[in-house]
């Protein structure tokens, strides 16, 4: 393939893992992510791909991606471990150690790029494609803002929360990331080919910046804020930018502060809702945040050793006793360190956050290296340095469309630059590494539309369509995915009439999210199963959510019963001392 053909297939492929899963709006039931992560999977595996012939010879390393590439494993190691040990159902272990596999494997063709002079090229092709799905995202929030009626949800999705923009993503706190992405990207576009661009093509830097900071302002997003200061601090810092940049960067926290004045301004003048006011006025300001790190805390130290397990945080969290537990449901802790030691334990969970903390610093140091592709490495670094911000306050990578791109990025950052070749040493053919490529992502690709055409078999549980089988018969059918049962179990657990007859649905569908309509179910369950104290231990967590949704199952717990009439099972404590490990 020729250079200018294999870079033109690049940008293609580079919108398709990066900007069509931020601008896909369309999504079925159960899940309203499925396919954005799905292409997001497709797209990483076209993209790597592309690499099969262009890697110079030797450049493919395993050890390259070092401590990131080992923490990986590790997590990976975690996730077979839990479903072995532990009782993870399988269909969630496949899929956690699948886009565990999936971020490692990007990891390592983005080192390999470094080591073949490839990178620059993948670079510039991801760059455009961020700044193009940050622009149509922006059209997409401006409309969920500005016109909300405009919005169909098949291609412009429906704001979730008055005054907050989420754009296709449906998250505020995602489109702002993916904004700052954008912004980030913008830049380092402008400086690479600022002595080709006209006096208005520069100025359009400024005309994005200023829209894109718009849209972080609009998304209401305390972490998009927050990461405003450390753009400013690179604009500050960072000699290497031209003097447009470093002050559009550096002002960036202010001009992001005058636009949120102004908005407040103008939506008190036209009876329009902001957001930003309404996330200030949140009598918690942390939005339930501290307490779940601090129910988080507890249960590391009742589990100080081997944690509650890879992905069993929200079934741990449901099953311990917590008076003054948060309302909301969490299935995860919003914050990286803390979602690593509950679930892997101390010494494990340590050493992964040291592996981690490890690349982080190795990239870093990439970054205040004065070379040639220095301005490419300190912009994927700040791409990583973002994401790692937004990980302390949610878990965005816990996202296909969020982790493949922080992982190549970080990839690309992790190493210093191409390898001389020794004078006389004959380098080895390039045509074994080019079949790994080929086979890997290949796999990958293939591999994603195996779990498309399995996520379907759930889908018609939800959305049956023309379909003439019966319930049972579709939750039956969807029992038997690969990757998706529990979404099935649920749907047996919480339709089954009585529900002790779907007792064995109650094994996995806990696992993937324990709320507040599944565990009413399952202490029924229990309870007509003759497990009274099982089904009263879950009656019992349940009421500490206090959600309204339950009112009617404890109201008969506010009247007296009858002479020689017990208290029905939800409205008594059991008899004998159990834990979430009774639940496994």
């Amino acid at each position: 393939m020729q250079r200018s053909w294999y870079e033109a297939l690049l940008l293609p492929l580079a919108c398709i893992a990066i900007a069509v899963p931020a601008l896909l709006a369309f999504n079925v039931p159960p899940s309203a992510t499925f396919l954005n992560q799905a292409v997001a999977l497709l797209g990483w595996g076209g993209f790597t791909a592309a690499f099969c012939c262009q890697l110079a010879p030797g450049s493919l390393r395993w050890r390259d991606g070092g401590a990131l590439s080992g923490a990986l494993l590790v997590m990976g190691v975690a996730v077979l471990a839990t479903a072995v040990l532990r009782g993870l159902p399988w269909p969630l272990a496949a899929s956690a150690f699948a886009v565990l596999f999936a971020a490692g494997w990007v990891v390592s063709v983005a080192t390999a790029l470094r080591r073949s002079e490839k990178a620059e090229a993948a670079f510039r092709a991801t760059c455009i494609a961020l700044v193009a799905a940050g622009l149509l995202s922006l059209v997409v929030g401006f409309v969920q803002y500005f016109a909300p009626r405009w919005a169909d949800g098949a291609w412009i999705a429906i704001a979730a929360t008055p005054g907050r923009i989420g754009g296709n993503l449906r998250q505020p706190n995602h489109l702002s990331t993916l904004l700052l992405f954008s912004l980030i990207a913008g830049v380092w576009l402008h400086e690479r080919f600022s002595q080709r661009l006209t006096q208005a093509a520069r100025a359009g830097l400024i005309v994005f910046a200023v829209i894109a900071l718009l849209g972080v302002v609009l998304t209401g997003s305390r972490t998009g804020a927050l990461c405003t200061l450390f753009l400013s601090v690179w604009g500050v810092f960072d000699r290497g930018l031209s003097r447009r940049a470093r002050l559009l960067l550096g002002l960036s926290p202010i001009a992001y502060v005058g636009m949120w004045v102004g908005m407040d301004v103008w939506a008190h003048h036209s009876s329009h809702v902001f957001g930003g006011e309404a996330q200030l006025n949140h009598a918690d300001l942390s939005s339930s945040r501290f307490a779940i790190w601090n129910n988080t805390l507890s249960l590391i130290a009742q589990n100080p050793w081997t944690g509650v397990g890879w992905g069993e945080f929200n079934f741990a969290w449901s099953l311990t006793p917590f008076p003054g537990r948060p309302v909301a449901f969490f299935d995860h802790t919003h914050n990286l360190p803390l979602q690593l030691l509950v679930e892997l334990g101390i010494p494990v969970g340590l050493f992964v956050l040291a592996l981690l903390l490890w690349a982080l610093w190795r990239s870093f140091s990439n970054a205040l290296a004065d070379t040639p592709s220095s301005g490419m490495v300190r912009c994927a670094f700040m791409m990583v340095l973002t994401m790692a911000v937004h990980s302390e306050l949610e878990y965005p990578l816990w996202y296909a469309y969020f982790l493949l791109p922080t992982a190549f990025m970080w990839g690309l950052s992790l190493v210093g630059g191409p390898d001389e070749p020794a004078p006389g040493v004959k380098e080895p053919s390039s045509w074994p590494q080019g079949v790994w490529l080929g086979v890997v992502s290949a796999l990958l690709i293939a591999g994603t539309c195996v779990a498309i055409g399995d996520y379907l078999s759930v889908v018609r549980i939800f959305s049956p369509g023309d379909s003439t089988a019966s319930l049972p018969d579709r939750i039956r059918d969807g029992q038997r995915s690969l990757f998706f049962a529990h979404h099935a179990d649920y749907a047996a657990a919480t339709t089954t009439e009585p529900a002790s007859d779907a007792l064995e649905a109650y094994r996995r569908a806990p696992h993937y999210l324990l709320d507040a309509r599944l565990m009413q179910s399952w202490a029924t369950a229990l309870e007509q199963s003759g497990d009274t104290d099982r089904a009263r231990y879950v009656a019992q967590r349940l009421k500490e959510f206090r959600n309204p949704q339950n009112e009617g199952f404890f109201a008969v717990c506010d009247h007296r019963p009858a002479p020689g009439e017990a208290l029905p099972f939800q409205c008594l404590a059991p008899s004998r001392p159990l834990d979430y490990e009774d639940f496994r």
